[in-house]
């Protein structure tokens, strides 16, 4: 019999007081048990890439690559069954209770075995009926992803588990508390199937422990350290599941066969690398390698002086994790698949909107999105994306339907922070649309809320720093850009982080340090029409009237809403925030867009 082993968050449910239904009303039960599982229960792990191992009689046992996606079908489960029989009384209604645990499990073609299963066993008969109880794995997994109301309930002794399992509960009461479940009868027979899921989650990475080869074992705190913070780097961001620390740290000292430790973890990628110290120089290497194929996607080197080990290991992490990010949205972008579903449209539209802002970039991953929600219209990371994507185009001015753009996404931010509050992706897309509304300080929480939930988001680091400039404090902006440009130095969006260093250094009159940054930003994208009217001010202030002249040409035809027609004109579309940054702008921006030859109305 063909058995392997695997990382797996396992799902086991079975029905509160069965006995005593089945002995009340047999064939009634039966019935019943099994118009929930075909009309809520199945479709639910269809639809969050689980599948059912097993039925029991009373219940079923699911296994997910994703904890993730494990719990919140459990919440939407218990959620959806808390709606049913409304006519049938309390002490007859079928009510599950579930446990959720992750680990390793024995899989062969009809079951899975192992403690980790026997876990999740033991916490469904910990949980009330009608709520759900995690370990403290799924736990720690989940609590910066999901914003459910777990309880501490410390420390239990279980049948044959020989330490005690730390549980969290949710009880039914919290869970009446969470969002209706839209899916009216018979749902499952009417929409469109969604395809066949592969068995390796899609965005899913183990980081196996970096190698220290400088052969001294008292440097090995340093690698175990580059490889722990990577680690909890990578779970931050959105969608991604990352092999535990603790499972990745057992593959020390071994022969690296990336194609079988993919089998063996369920995880579609593997991240690598070696650390060598050698007096005051620290050399980091890292390679992302694809465990399907054992083809290498990605490789960096890092040379840096050791005076501080802190600071050096957080900058490397931070880089690798940040590159990562758009390096596994482009590897899934790029993969063949033959019937997308939903979750496939938004990694795609997310590696576009990562892409350099052009209207074509911009009108082709809304038309991605568009295709997630017609798939799956309650998905909120497509609605979120959606309405930052819409905020993104706005303020690039690559939009002729500014207003609509705006309204849209309001409407689709207060929808989804009402069924996800913790969001980062819907809390960074409010603060895009405030700025829009030139709320600037109103958007910087919205950022920073981002940020404590994925430390590594160069965009949101950047707007940040945009924000504050906005605000008032203008030479905040600088070291947020650089900050930015130093994670992520090869981004797409660099040239937004050029332009506003630039933007800063004429504000201050330092016109010929102003040339060079927004020469680099007009160089990175050409097609982007704010870096041309500045350098065309720029220019002007130095004298050089011909160029000014060009550049303010190129602005005013790139632009979708004709704010370089005029001063006034300008004005009217775009603030430059508190009085004082404003004073600033009418003695350097326009004075030199006066002098490029733009009229005064």
């Amino acid at each position: 019999m063909s058995q392997t082993r695997r990382l797996a968050a396992i799902l086991a449910a079975d029905v509160a007081g069965y006995s005593r239904l089945m002995g009340a009303d047999e064939e009634g039960t039966h019935e019943r048990l099994k118009v929930h599982l075909g009309e809520l229960v199945n479709p639910k792990i269809a639809e969050h890439r689980g599948r059912i191992v097993k039925n029991t009689g009373d219940g079923f046992l699911a296994e997910f690559a994703s904890v993730v996606d494990a719990v919140r079908c459990a919440a939407e489960i218990q959620r959806g069954m808390a709606d049913r029989e409304p006519d049938v009384p309390e002490e007859r209604r079928i009510r599950f209770r579930v446990g959720v645990n992750l680990g390793d499990v024995i899989a062969e073609e009809h079951d899975i075995f192992g403690d980790g299963v026997n876990i999740a066993a033991r916490l469904e008969a910990l949980a009330v009926p009608g709520g759900i109880c995690v370990s403290r794995v799924v736990r720690d997994q989940i609590r910066d992803k999901l914003a459910y109301a777990f309880e501490d309930g410390g420390e239990q002794s279980v049948k044959n588990i020989a330490r005690p399992v730390r549980a969290y509960a949710m009880s039914s009461a919290a869970v009446a508390t969470l969002p209706a479940i839209a899916m009216p009868a018979r749902r499952i027979s009417t929409r469109r199937r969604a395809s066949p899921r592969p068995t390796t989650l899609r965005l899913s990475i183990v980081v196996l422990p970096f190698d220290n080869m400088g052969g001294d074992p008292e440097q090995q705190y340093f690698a175990d350290g580059i490889t722990e913070d990577l680690t909890t780097d990578l779970s931050r961001i959105a969608d991604m599941f990352v092999i535990s620390r603790n499972t990745a740290f057992s593959y020390r000292n071994k022969p690296i066969n990336t194609k079988q430790i993919g089998r063996e973890l369920n995880v579609r990628y593997v991240l690598e690398g070696s650390v060598r110290r050698a007096g005051n120089r620290a050399r980091i290497n890292a390679q992302l390698i694809n465990a399907g194929t054992d083809a290498h996607l990605w490789a960096e080197r890092f040379d840096h002086g050791t005076d501080d080990l802190f600071a050096l290991q957080d900058e490397v992490t931070s880089r690798i994790a940040g590159a990562l990010n758009v390096e596994l949205l482009r590897a899934e972008a790029t993969r063949p698949v033959e019937n997308p579903d939903a979750f496939d449209y938004i990694l795609r539209a997310r590696a576009a909107h990562n892409e350099s802002a052009t209207s074509e970039n911009f009108a082709h991953a809304i038309s991605l999105i568009e295709r997630a929600l017609t798939l799956d219209p309650g998905f909120p990371d497509a609605r979120a994306l959606l309405a930052q994507v819409l905020a993104a185009r706005v303020l690039e001015q690559m939009t002729e339907t500014a207003a609509a753009d705006i309204e849209r996404a309001e409407q689709l931010i207060k929808e989804t922070l009402t069924v996800a509050p913790r969001s980062p992706i819907a809390h960074f897309a409010k603060a895009q649309i405030m700025r829009c509304h030139n709320q600037f300080a109103a958007a910087i929480p919205e950022f920073e809320i981002a940020i404590a939930l994925n430390r590594n988001w160069v965009a949101a680091i950047a707007a940040l720093g945009l924000c504050k400039f906005f605000a008032g404090s203008i030479d905040d902006a600088i070291p947020a850009q650089e900050q930015a440009i130093r994670l992520s130095p090869r981004d797409p969006r660099i040239v937004n982080w050029y332009w506003r260093i630039g933007m800063v250094h004429l504000l201050r009159s330092r016109t010929s340090e102003a040339i060079l940054w927004i020469e680099k930003a007009s160089g990175e994208n050409p097609g982007a029409a704010g870096p041309h009217a500045w350098l065309a001010s720029a220019y002007a202030l130095e004298g050089e009237t011909e160029r000014a002249a060009a550049e303010l040409g190129d602005a005013r035809r790139l632009s979708w809403d004709h704010r370089y027609s005029s001063v006034a004109q300008f004005k009217r579309t775009q603030s430059f925030g508190v009085p004082k940054n404003n004073i600033l702008a009418e003695a350097t921006f326009f004075a030199g867009l006066r002098k490029a030859g733009m009229p005064e109305e």
